[in-house]
């Protein structure tokens, strides 16, 4: 019995033993999760049309160097059908592709929705769990799934002005229990919708802006809880918006129309498979509310007396309402949104309120921001507050809206006198930081007002932050000057009476941009709209959508450096996220503007006609003996013809388009040669003598290897002479790049660090939340820059971003590898900085790096992601005296083929984080 007794004990002894092996084993090899399931650069979209949509993933494990060797996907329409129903299973793929897996089943239907899930295989031979389900909806793929009408108020309007907002309603009756309920909706103008009482959607400014004669966005919504049996009312109010109010310049109306016009349709699936549609019909009614006006750049007036409670349940009485009248409007010009809608984002409370010398009573958001002010009022009936906004005071303290032009900016709200009124406005947006109120009963509180920032929904990707705070007040208004301008197209300011989609201003932030934030689905969107209003020359317009000359198709005016951005900009978001279906969708658009330059320069290879903006807004002065930085438009006009070739060529490869590639290499060979020829002397002086020339020559690698360390030291002369940046907006992107790539880091830094005018920080010093349009808006006396064109939300000169993330903290991509699937991380600590670090959430993962130096010893800690590699690059470390955690680099798990390479150490590090330290002096 003993004896039983103890080989029972050891047996028991032993399962534990071997329960704890279990465990250690499993924690010394963590689990390799799938997740972040994305379509089409979304979670879980509702309302797409693309045919083919790309799935992508990340993989998390806290073990390093951990990469894919296997994925399978397998799709489902229904969430209980992926396991033993789908409709397509890939099986084991043998790859290590984690992103843009193409879905090639059965083909998409419309309105239906689609449930996918993926597992991996990694280097370890072991297989992951499956992840968690994930879904993508499709919206109305063909123009012959619209039922519904197109239908126009009939309300007598004065189209030379802003008229009352229409409202317009249909009730209905919905005869069983639903199952689902979706709505497809848009509209030439700006809507909201509500049904039963209820605002559909948290989106604003919809259908957005596009490039309306060809592209016109719809939404589609979930409204299956907004929905009851029986009795219901759909009610939508409509503005102006870019469709028909101001736009750009001299009193501009009716850019696109001047009447606006409402599609809907509601498709409707019961419990007992029965189906309906509730559609715009001339069943519908319509008549005006308590918007008296909307307009993108002069605000809104409303009237809360006459709201109509109700309005949008069923019961109320509008037999009085108008009709409405149903138009022909083309149907396939609709499509599914692509970018990520236009969002309330943040709310803002203002830091004080003041009495301006001039007595104005004036708030303080504390950030210069755009969207708009929430009011919270108590009073009389009839009473009317008026909201004035502007970005700036003036020297003395008093509100400035100069620099607006003819843009009002001014909100009017009435009140109707019933206890606690809260109002925002419906139809607008405004650029600013102080607000001035005026007509408000009793004394204001800085609980009166809220502001409510507002941009399209693109989810943050990056962080930069170092030593120095005025560095990182930058990198702040960096971001915001990216936030208050990406409202659904890049704009150049969101203020005065322009805010359009300049090409100069996108392309030359379109690095930076995609650092700071996931802009892929941004960008592509935008493109397609500079596709369709491209000019049957190639000449690409100066603004998409292109409000300028759009009724003029065969114009052809365009601007070197400006309309670059149709080649510039698909090719950074190749880069960048590793998209090449970007490439595919805008190579013919890319050819025609390489062809189109290629007609301006003619047999001698130089485009030295027509209208270009130049380095626009380069360094100006006073001085008699120095005319400004000006570098000559030709010049700058064939280096892009240069470099935009160049993109081509690369594309052209990337697509495997071989003879294309061959051709557009031999072109750019004659640009290149004739570019030296005519602008670059035998000492490898330009002829352009200037900082932007000379930025412009070198990273478009338009000089001989023979010439460009002289050029760059003309370069590096310059600015050691000035002391200063003298770039506008061609060359402000490139000279720091282009200073570090050839030796003269320190002078890179110098231009970073000055706090005079002209220079990043000089805004800094001057209290700035955002990036200006000009170096100089306020002078060093308090005085303002011209204030015809005087934007203080400009994101242009906010180029320098990605240097401080490429450079500063060293996260680089490999373009032969592009979307960070091999990263390159090489800091340049200097500056005086004693430590800079960065964060970047790439499709793969986080990807970070960061440098402290520290009591003679620099530390440099970085995380790559899963699926990926990085080649590191360790500034003025010696291999030997390099340690990882304590241990030297040949005993590191992760670590390959470290090296000495002169002053640094470079290695090969898979997935994991990492800790280097090593002496410095």
């Amino acid at each position: 019995m003993n004896q039983t007794n103890r080989c029972i004990k050891r047996i028991f002894l032993l399962i534990i033993f071997c329960g704890l092996m279990f465990t250690v084993t499993s924690e010394s090899k963590p689990a390799t999760v799938v997740t972040g399931l994305t379509c089409e650069y979304k979670i879980n979209p509702v309302g797409i049309d693309i045919q083919n949509p790309r799935l992508s993933w990340k993989i998390e494990t806290s073990a390093r160097d951990v990469s894919q060797t296997a994925y399978q996907v397998r799709v489902a329409k229904g969430i209980n059908d992926l396991k033993n129903s789908p409709i397509w299973d890939t099986g084991k793929i043998m790859t290590d592709v984690s992103v843009f897996c193409v879905y090639e089943g059965p083909a998409i239907q419309s309105g239906q929705r689609y449930y996918w899930q993926v597992k991996i295989w990694d280097n370890n031979n072991k297989a992951s769990a499956w992840s968690e389900p994930a879904y993508w909806e499709m919206g109305l793929l063909k123009p012959t799934d619209w039922k519904a009408a197109w239908i126009q108020p009939q309300l007598t309007e004065d189209v030379t002005k802003s008229n009352p907002g229409p409202m317009l309603r249909r009730e209905f009756n919905l005869k069983a229990k639903i199952k689902s309920a979706r709505a497809y909706v848009t509209s030439l103008g700006l809507y909201e919708m509500e049904l039963n009482g209820q605002r559909v959607g948290d989106e604003v400014l919809t259908p957005g802006w596009t490039s309306y004669d060809t592209r016109l966005q719809y939404q589609t919504y979930d409204v299956t809880g907004l929905l009851k049996q029986g009795d219901n009312v759909v009610g939508i109010t409509l503005g102006d918006g870019w469709f028909r109010g101001n736009l750009a310049w001299q009193d501009q109306r009716n850019t696109y129309g001047d009447k606006l016009t409402l599609i809907m349709q509601i498709n409707i699936v019961y419990e007992n498979g029965r189906t309906e549609l509730i559609c715009t019909d001339d069943s519908w009614k319509a008549s005006t509310g308590p918007v008296l006006m909307s307009d993108i750049y002069n605000g809104e007036t409303y009237d809360a007396r006459k709201e109509m409670e109700n309005w949008s349940r069923p019961g109320l009485d509008d037999g009085k309402w108008a009709g409405v009248q149903v138009v022909g409007h083309p149907k396939d010009i609709l499509i599914a949104p692509q970018g990520p809608s236009v969002r309330k984002i943040k709310e803002i409370k203002p830091v004080k309120i003041l009495t301006t010398p001039e007595g104005d009573t004036v708030f303080d958001m504390g950030q210069n921001m755009v969207g708009w002010i929430r009011l919270k009022v108590q009073g009389r009936a009839g009473t009317t507050v008026t909201l004035r906004h502007a970005e700036v005071l003036d020297k003395n303290g008093n509100f400035y809206t100069e620099n607006l032009r003819a843009a009002k900016q001014m909100i009017q709200y009435t009140l109707k006198g019933r206890g606690m009124e809260i109002y925002e406005p419906h139809f607008t947006f405004q650029g600013f930081r102080y607000v001035a109120i005026d007509g408000y009963p009793g004394e204001p509180s800085l609980d009166s007002i809220t502001g409510i920032v507002i941009h399209s929904d693109i989810t943050p990707a990056g962080s930069f932050e170092c030593s120095d705070p005025m560095i990182n007040q930058l990198q702040h208004n960096i971001q915001w000057g990216q936030k208050g301008n990406f409202v659904d197209v890049p704009t150049d300011c969101p203020q005065r009476d322009e805010r359009l989609g300049w090409t100069g201003d996108a392309q030359a932030f379109a690095r930076t941009a995609c650092f700071n934030a996931d802009v892929a689905a941004f960008y592509t969107k935008w493109l397609k709209d500079l596709a369709a209003d491209q000019k049957q020359s190639g000449a690409v317009p100066h603004v998409i959508p292109n409000v300028l000359d759009r009724n003029n198709p065969t114009a052809s005016v365009a601007a070197c450096g400006w309309a670059d951005a149709s080649v510039i900009v698909p090719w950074t978001v190749y880069l960048c996220y590793g998209d090449k279906r970007i490439l595919e969708q805008q190579y013919e658009s890319m050819k025609r503007w390489v062809g189109y330059m290629q007609a301006q320069a003619g047999d001698n290879f130089l485009w030295q006609s027509g209208y270009h903006f130049g380095d626009w807004l380069a360094f100006n002065t006073t001085r008699s003996d120095y005319p400004g930085a000006t570098t000559d438009k030709d010049l700058l006009a064939t280096a892009f013809f240069a470099h935009s070739t160049d993109l081509l060529q690369k594309t052209a490869a990337v697509l495997g388009k071989t003879d294309d590639a061959q051709k557009y290499g031999e072109l750019l060979t004659h640009i290149k040669k004739a570019f030296l020829q005519e602008y670059v002397t035998l000492n490898g002086r330009l002829a352009s003598n200037t900082q932007t020339a000379y930025s412009v020559a070198l990273a478009f690698d338009l000089l001989p290897e023979t010439l460009t360390q002289k050029a760059a030291g003309r370069l590096a002369a310059d600015v050691r002479s000035f002391r200063h940046i003298t770039t506008g907006f061609l060359g402000t992107p490139l000279i720091c790049h282009v200073l570090s790539d050839y030796g003269y880091s320190d002078l890179a830094y110098m231009l970073l660090n000055r706090k005079d005018y002209p220079s990043w920080l000089y805004p800094v010093t001057m209290g700035a939340t955002t990036i200006w349009e000009r170096w100089d808006g306020i002078k060093p006396d308090g005085s303002f820059q011209d204030a015809g064109m005087n934007s203080f939300n400009h994101y242009a000169y906010g180029a320098i971003g990605d240097w401080l993330y490429q450079v500063v903290a060293g996260i680089e991509l490999d373009p032969k590898l592009p979307g960070y699937k091999h990263i390159i991380i090489q800091p340049h600590p200097g500056g005086e900085l004693d430590y800079a670090r960065a964060r970047f959430n790439s499709l793969y993962g986080r990807v970070a790096s960061g440098w402290e130096k520290k009591d003679g010893i620099m530390k440099v800690t970085i995380e790559i992601p899963p699926n990926t590699y990085a080649t590191v690059n360790l500034p003025d470390a010696v291999m030997d005296e390099v340690t990882e955690n304590g241990k030297a680099l040949v005993k590191v798990q992760g670590i390959k083929d470290p090296v000495q390479k002169e002053n640094m150490v470079q290695l090969i590090a898979g997935s994991g984080m990492y800790e280097f330290s090593y002496p410095v002096k």
